[in-house]
């Protein structure tokens, strides 16, 4: 085909690579191929990223001032229409990328051609990406530090309030329920840890590594990176055009938070049952049933243990992607962003409900410290023969057996006689009955870590100082 036949070829719908082919893209092929539904939402990103680009082209005197001036008002034009919801992506498009740069061209006129000088598609949304991605790691931070104030302010609420521990979802030991919500705000802050520590490899710039081997032209990358708040500039082109690590690391602390959530999610579920009973569920937070009145289902708690798949199947759907791309930059990468918008997405609507949820769930204070006694108490009968130099596996014996006698018996531990704990160990004072004491129990658990009130007191400011400071969580002290 000549270069005039190649000129007619439909303008309409002509390609950044249009010189080279000889036959127009087949439609179907135009849809298959088209991401710009999913990455549009990058479009701001775009916008910041060009114009730095241009800044540099600037210094770099590939562009003059007047014409740097043109395609920057030119941008900030675009992004006020994409603000405004008056963009109008067209199906040639194809990607966010050439949707900017066609519409910056028709407000501009053919200088906008040239901000496109020195870079590929590669680099651009390889940066796009990070940005998009540095910026919502900032705000998944905030949803989680938001999250567990929500889990503090319950703590202090619930300072008085006993529930039973579980191991194997059978009682346990007695704790404060101020303890309980602690566990939480503890992943959370690790989760918080993560995502500062993930953020860091994000904010790389790739901008200047063009299609695969660097730009062309002597661009200053750390000014640009300066611009864009990157740390650093990548040091390998191959590389950077072609990495998706950060994505994989943003997903797998994804996965943890969605995890964390989850078994939260579970818990209220659970404890908002009638065999538990431990709390009731607000209204607003919940639903009915179509068939049966009396229904109040936990659906809220549901769908975020349930939405924790999607979170799960977005990292494996990523590595999957990865797994057997050689170098450089393949068409695969484009299957990265709607699993990632998606699961960032679903993470931050889930800590956002939670956190609204939480301070409104109504504690059943009595029911859960009778759950709290009767035989979670055995242990502290044990430590109690063991201050007195029985070894700790007969005491387990003994007691076991005390136990065994109550249960055949229809007693509780806290019925028995000095006389009838005797039958097992003479051993057995009548100090040995105070032990049988939910509040003793607790404050005995007085060391580091432990569910005595002190302990958790001291912990919820510690946890409060570190979320308010917007810090990461400071180690605690050993003793």
């Amino acid at each position: 085909m000549s270069p005039k036949a190649r000129s007619k070829r439909g303008t309409k719908a002509a390609k950044a690579w249009d010189g080279r082919f000889q036959e127009p893209t087949d439609p179907l092929v135009e849809i298959f191929t088209n991401s710009l539904e999913s990455d549009l939402q990058m479009a701001a990103q775009d916008i910041r990223g060009s114009v730095a680009h241009v800044h540099g082209l600037e210094r770099a005197g590939l562009l003059t001032s007047r014409e740097t001036a043109r395609i920057v008002r030119g941008l900030g034009r675009v992004a006020k229409e994409i603000r405004d919801g008056t963009f109008r992506a067209k199906a040639s498009d194809e990607d966010v990328h050439m949707a900017v740069e066609r519409r910056l061209t028709e407000l501009v006129g053919p200088v906008g051609g040239k901000v496109h000088t020195g870079r590929s598609r590669n680099d651009q949304v390889a940066t796009d990406v990070r940005l998009w991605l540095r910026d919502e790691i900032d705000s998944a931070t905030e949803d989680l530090a938001t999250l567990t104030r929500a889990l503090l302010q319950r703590a202090r609420t619930d300072l008085d309030v006993v529930v039973p521990g579980y191991t194997h979802l059978q009682r346990a030991q007695p704790v404060l329920l101020s303890h309980h919500w602690l566990a939480y705000a503890e992943m959370l802050e690790r989760d918080r840890d993560r995502l500062a520590d993930t953020r860091k490899r994000v904010n790389v710039l790739p901008l200047g590594a063009g299609a695969l081997s660097g730009a062309g032209f002597r661009l200053n990358r750390r000014a640009v990176a300066r611009e864009l708040g990157f740390e650093a500039v990548t040091e390998n082109s191959l590389d950077a055009v072609s990495d998706r690590d950060f994505i994989v690391e943003f997903l797998s602390a994804a996965s943890l938070i969605a995890m964390h959530l989850s078994r939260l999610s579970e818990e209220i579920v659970l404890w908002s049952s009638d065999e538990f009973g431990f709390l009731k569920l607000p209204d607003a937070f919940a639903t009915g049933s179509s068939m049966m009145p009396q229904k109040k289902n936990p659906d809220v708690a549901e769908l975020v243990r349930g939405r924790t798949g999607r979170v799960y199947g977005a990292l494996v759907t990523i590595l999957t992607t990865l797994k057997g791309l050689p170098l450089a930059y393949n068409r695969d990468l484009q299957e990265d962003k709607p699993p990632l918008f998606d699961a960032a997405r679903t993470i931050r609507g889930c800590l956002a409900v939670l956190a609204k949820m939480l301070p409104k769930l109504e504690v059943q204070k009595a029911r859960m410290r009778d759950a709290a006694g009767g035989f979670s108490l055995a242990t502290e009968l044990a430590d109690y023969l063991v201050e007195r130099g029985l070894p700790f596996r007969q005491a387990h014996t003994v007691v076991g057996r005390v136990v065994g006698f109550c249960v055949e018996n229809d007693r509780d531990l806290s019925s028995l006689t000095t006389a009838e704990l005797k039958l097992f160990s003479p051993d057995f004072e009548p100090s040995a009955r105070r032990r049988l004491s939910i509040d003793t129990a607790i404050g005995r658990r007085s060391l580091v870590g432990g569910t005595a009130r002190g302990n958790v007191e001291r912990r919820i400011k510690e946890l409060e100082r570190s979320v308010d400071g917007g810090g990461r969580r400071r180690p605690q002290k050993r003793g």
